[in-house]
């Protein structure tokens, strides 16, 4: 069996007990994000799986639109990810 090197942790443990890979993570080609995949890049950055700014780069997002989505989990739960969801969470 042959381990890509990689820089960084190969895995992370999550609050819940749940081990975090980088193979959970989206694939980089991601174009269509939905609360799901939001909420793993989230984690994976909050528990050090990859850093903010690898995540910026792979995924091609902006620091305003990240940060958008942890204050929104750190505010309110995964649920506010759902864009259904954002006028409900929106502050006035």
């Amino acid at each position: 069996m042959y381990l890509k090197k990689v820089t960084g942790p190969r895995a992370v443990s999550l609050p819940n007990g749940q081990v975090m890979t980088m193979g959970d993570l989206p694939p980089v080609t991601t174009t269509r994000w939905v609360a799901s995949r939001k909420a793993r890049v989230v984690r994976g950055v909050l528990y050090g799986l990859i850093t903010q700014a690898e995540a910026l780069a792979r995924y091609g997002l902006t620091e305003e639109e990240f940060l958008g989505w942890v204050s929104a989990v750190a505010e309110h739960g995964e649920k506010a990810l759902k864009t259904t969801h954002l006028k409900k969470y929106r502050q006035p």
